[in-house]
């Protein structure tokens, strides 16, 4: 089957005007932030009156909650296919694929994200969204935490090292990355963010945390799947005649 034969029939009637309504207060969100963005507002952006708002949604909580939910950039597709590539290509090359996908999402995401904290009530009832479907920010470090694990247990990954904590550091890295990106947006100081390139930080950033978790051998080689490139140091838990 073709890309356009599986593509989902296009949205008509109700869905399409619930679906504008939602764009639209992503949009806003993004743009002016929450405490400037009304269903008034909202609406007008939508092309549709207040009136019509109301028959999709209870109020300007709801739809902040669906919008947070429902539009907020993803990117549970690259850590999805880590387990069916547990003991296949480079590490390194997985972890590019996450870490160039993370930034992306935090970059698109995090001025939604902000207006969570501008309100309270809108986080509890985020929250309280995301215990019913079982998802959550903590899933990404928690796939590729098991990713890491698994490979661990294949002797492509350190045993000496926390696979939570090794999560931890490349989408804390990518988080800040997209930070930075949007805080001196849209021409940051030279030198301010790097390095510049975005392929460049994925590659270099999996470099820097490998080189720590690389496996430890007789002559501190890194093991299959593990080249960090020319020249590339290798520090394991054993380097440096400890």
């Amino acid at each position: 089957m073709d890309e356009e034969a599986a593509s989902p029939p296009p949205l008509t009637g109700g869905a399409l005007t619930r679906s504008r309504i939602l764009d639209a207060a992503a949009h806003l969100m993004g743009s002016v932030g929450l405490t400037r963005t009304t269903t008034k507002q909202i609406a007008r952006e939508a092309g549709c009156s207040e009136a019509t708002l109301y028959k999709h949604f209870r109020g300007q909580e709801e739809i902040f909650v669906r919008v947070l939910h429902e539009r907020a950039p993803r990117f549970t597709d690259a850590l999805a296919r880590l387990p069916g590539r547990v003991g296949t290509g480079e590490v390194a090359g997985n972890l590019e694929e996450v870490a160039r996908v993370a930034v992306l999402f935090y970059r698109r995401s995090l001025p939604m994200a902000a207006s969570l904290f501008a309100s309270p009530g809108l986080l509890v009832a985020h929250r309280a969204k995301l215990d019913l479907t079982g998802a959550g920010p903590q899933e990404a470090t928690h796939c590729l935490a098991g990713y890491l694990r698994a490979e661990q247990e294949r002797g492509r990954v350190s045993a000496g090292i926390d696979p939570d904590a090794a999560a931890m550091l490349l989408i804390g890295a990518c988080f800040h990355r997209a930070f930075l990106d949007l805080f001196f947006a849209p021409d940051p100081p030279e030198g301010v963010v790097r390095p510049a390139d975005e392929a460049e930080f994925a590659r270099e950033t999996v470099r820097a945390l490998l080189a720590g978790i690389a496996p430890s051998g007789p002559e501190q080689r890194p093991g299959p799947g593990l080249e960090l490139g020319p020249g590339a140091p290798v520090a394991g838990p054993q380097a440096g005649g400890q």
